[in-house]
């Protein structure tokens, strides 16, 4: 049961995290002047530097383990830095609906593959039935949202747009399995997700020199900037890696599935998106998804009794 209890924390904390990162694309919209990679270049380069400053004693008593894996440590690095890059440029040149829907419904599928590739790990039947469910549930939400600005878009850049959403998906459970993969070794969450962050910011943050011209244009652009890169991404992979703590990657990536469940809400009540009758049909998939992830298997539940 002890387990169990500490699964369940986990799950809730990546599930605060995913909601945090849910409210990105409503407070994006009060920036438009700013270059969409300059935002994901900005939030994810300072969350970073912020995640090092926060973590500096950890890291201090952790280097030599996050060195002793130079591989993972990289590998978890440039995923973090593709990451935006590709996801923003995916949703620009494909559409915001077929961008998203393609980044994030892909992350978990990828996740799960690395963790049985290279980790050895098994996937369980749970985990492909609610994976097949919220992946339907994601495709019915977007599909659901109305976007004047979805249309237009040619078939050459629609295709490239498709494949960059790919690599957005693949890099998210690339770092996913980096951190979850030191963390296993025995270095701390904090220094895991801080090590990888703290890299990719040396990548990230010098782009600004050629994308941030309007990030602190006004007062609004100025809390837009600073708000994405404190709240979603330094608290929100706060929580990200202490989640992973008592979760598997796989399972971490297909909570997330939240997070565009949640910025299509807030669409809805903020921004004053319509929203279809198809859509929220997806939001009661990714919620049944949700909950099957945060309900113990009754085999495992049993066994976790007998052994109490």
């Amino acid at each position: 049961m002890e387990n169990h209890d500490r699964s369940f924390k986990g799950v809730i904390a990546i599930i605060i995290a995913s909601f945090l990162w849910g409210t990105t694309g409503t407070v994006a919209s009060y920036s438009l002047d700013v270059s969409s990679l300059a935002i994901g270049a900005f939030s994810m380069g300072i969350g970073g530097v912020l995640l090092v400053i926060s973590a500096r004693k950890r890291l201090c008593c952790d280097y030599k383990l996050l060195f002793k894996q130079p591989m993972v440590l990289l590998l978890g690095a440039a995923s973090v830095a593709i990451y935006p890059l590709a996801f923003y440029t995916s949703m620009h040149l494909a559409g915001v609906a077929t961008g998203t829907v393609v980044s994030i419904a892909s992350a978990p599928f990828f996740a799960a593959m690395l963790e049985r590739l290279i980790s050895k790990k098994n996937i369980s039947r749970q985990w492909i039935v609610s994976f097949v469910i919220g992946v339907i549930g994601i495709v019915l939400l977007v599909l659901g949202r109305e976007h004047s600005n979805d249309i237009g878009y040619g078939v050459h850049q629609q295709s490239i747009g498709v494949i960059l959403g790919g690599i957005a998906g693949l890099t998210y459970a690339g770092y996913s399995w980096a951190a979850k993969h030191l963390m296993e070794s025995g270095v701390h969450s904090k220094s895991s997700m801080s090590g990888l962050f703290g890299c990719a910011a040396v990548l990230l943050l010098p782009s600004l020199w050629f994308t941030g011209d309007n990030l602190f244009s006004s007062s609004t652009n100025t809390l837009v900037s600073l708000y994405m890169a404190i709240v979603p991404m330094f608290l929100g992979y706060i929580l990200f890696g202490f989640g992973l703590n008592f979760i598997d990657a796989s399972k971490a990536t297909l909570i997330t599935l939240i997070e565009p469940l949640v910025a299509t809400i807030l669409a809805v009540f903020i921004i004053g998106e319509r929203f279809k009758v198809i859509g929220w049909v997806g939001i009661a998939l990714v919620s049944l998804c949700l909950l099957m992830q945060t309900i113990k298997p009754q085999s495992q539940l049993r066994l976790a009794l007998k052994s109490t």
